[in-house]
């Protein structure tokens, strides 16, 4: 499938932290970021998902992450916030409830073609019995 995104990602660096070491642990889930440092914060640009959905599928958790895409979805996109800790290991775990003392991984994605909809099933597709089905075959 082809699709064009534009992904935000804005995660906190505490005065505690290695910049470098924030920076790679979005690296780790969204390889290619073009990172920005602005004060006390790291910010980077996007524009697939690719090693994002690769990651949601070799986890298994693929229900998961639809559930946390339709909990800040809108018409243009969707955002959802990750675990820096997980982040440093490569490993994707959503911030649910309160942020971590280090702050998440924020992460907003607008899409600008096909549809929300479409991209979504693409990075996360439906499951029956865990496994991924194609919406197309139902």
């Amino acid at each position: 499938m082809i699709y064009s995104v534009d992904v935000r990602i804005e995660v906190p660096v505490r005065d505690t932290e290695v910049t470098d070491r924030v920076g790679d642990a979005v690296e780790n889930i969204f390889p290619g970021v073009e990172l920005d440092h602005e004060p006390g914060q790291l910010v980077g640009e996007a524009h697939e998902l690719e090693r994002f959905s690769e990651r949601l599928h070799e986890q298994a958790i693929l229900d998961t992450a639809r559930r946390e895409f339709a909990k800040r979805r809108d018409d243009d996109g969707f955002s959802f916030a990750l675990k820096k800790q997980a982040a440093f290991k490569g490993v994707v775990n959503f911030s649910v409830g309160n942020p971590d003392e280090l702050g998440d991984i924020e992460v907003h994605v607008t899409v600008r073609d096909p549809s929300v909809d479409e991209v979504i099933d693409y990075i996360a597709p439906p499951t029956e019995e865990g496994r991924p089905v194609d919406p197309n075959d139902r």
